[in-house]
Order: C-alpha cells, then structure tokens, then sequence
C-alpha cells in the first residue's frame, strides 16, 4: 500500500482503491474483502464517486439475487498511483545528453515543446499572446498567470508540470520555452525557479510584435 495515498485518502479508501486497481469489484466484494459491513463501504464508494476516482462500470449477477453493481477506477483514479513517467523522462534526457550532447537535447526539447503549443490560437497582442500560452500549460495540468511587467508580461507559474524531472535537467526548461514561443511568436527569457519547488517562469516583451 503505498503510504502517502493512506495519508491523502485514509487507510479504508486507499484499500478500496488498491481492490479495485485489481478488478472490478461489487460493495459486496469489498465488504467481505476489507471485513466491513456493506453500508460502510457505500458511504467510502459515495465519496470516492463524487470526487471522480471511483465510477460504476457494469453489473454482475450473484446467485438467486438481482444484478449487484460493479466499480472500478476511473482514470483520475488509476493516477493517484505512482507511475514511471519522470523516471524514464530523465533517463530519456540522460542518454540524449550522453550520446548526441546537450545541444541536440535541448534541440529536441524544443521541438517537442514546439507541437506542444501547435494549434493554440495566438491573440492579436503579446497579452493575449501570453494567455494562450498560458492556457496550454494548464492544459498539460500546470497552475499558472500571467503578470504585467515593467517591460512586458510574465507568465507565471506555481510550480512546474514536470518538477520531477527539471530539478536535475534544467534541460527540460526549454521545452516550456519553445512552448511559450511558439504561441507569442517572439523570443522569450526563461526565468524559472528550480531547486526543491520549481516554478515556471517565461517573460515577453511587451513591444514584440
């Protein structure tokens, strides 16, 4: 059982979420399963319902009785577990910085940032500009504004959708700032925090066409 998901939801939820990761289960099936009586599993299952991490996906037929619902995990739910997504990422990075160089890592960063941020509709002014990106990067779950600043706009994030992997690649950075240029259509300063709480940080220029 992994520890922080007992701390996020409570030692019962996060069985019941470790049960359903494994099959699709009835409230019958999880009461025997946990040595719960069936009303208390509903009220876990009606809280883990409404916060969209647990749905019905089907029913199924016990002997003698009428059709007992089944759960599961939506994939809101299937998230809350720890996947190898920064893992690999580094390592991806790792092995382009020791086999191509740096360079050609941070080229191909770029261009991934660079689709990232293909067919976000750019405004008509660097504000709007920096709204559009903005507005991708909370697409990829980032949490981010955009400021005015004394020379343009800033685009201003409350930490980083790839933290995991920008503290020990500042790489990774340039994707965000491809990304960022590829909506305003101008060059921008990369200014983002990194260390134990990385933040995004992009500025433009508030005279760039």
């Amino acid at each position: 059982m992994h520890k922080w998901l007992e701390r996020f939801l409570g030692e019962t939820q996060a069985r019941v979420l470790g049960l359903l990761r494994r099959s699709r289960r009835t409230i019958t099936g999880l009461a025997e399963a946990l040595g719960l009586t069936d009303n208390a599993v509903r009220m876990h299952i009606a809280a883990l319902h409404r916060d969209g991490i647990v749905e019905q996906v089907g029913t199924q037929r016990d002997t003698g009785g009428k059709p007992a619902r089944l759960y599961g995990l939506t994939c809101d739910g299937e998230e809350l577990f720890p996947k190898a997504y920064a893992l690999v990422l580094a390592k991806l990075v790792e092995e382009i910085v020791r086999t191509q160089g740096r360079a050609r890592a941070i080229e191909l960063l770029r261009a991934v940032g660079a689709q990232a941020a293909a067919g976000a509709r750019a405004g008509a002014n660097p504000q709007q500009r920096m709204e559009a990106a903005a507005s991708v990067f909370r697409d990829l779950g980032a949490d981010v504004e955009v400021e005015r600043t004394a020379d343009g706009w800033r685009l201003h994030g409350y930490g980083c959708p790839l933290s995991a992997v920008t503290s020990g690649h500042p790489e990774m950075c340039e994707l965000g700032k491809a990304l960022v240029e590829e909506v305003a259509g101008a060059p921008v300063t990369e200014c983002c925090q990194r260390g134990e709480h990385p933040r995004c940080g992009f500025e433009l220029a508030g005279s760039a066409k």
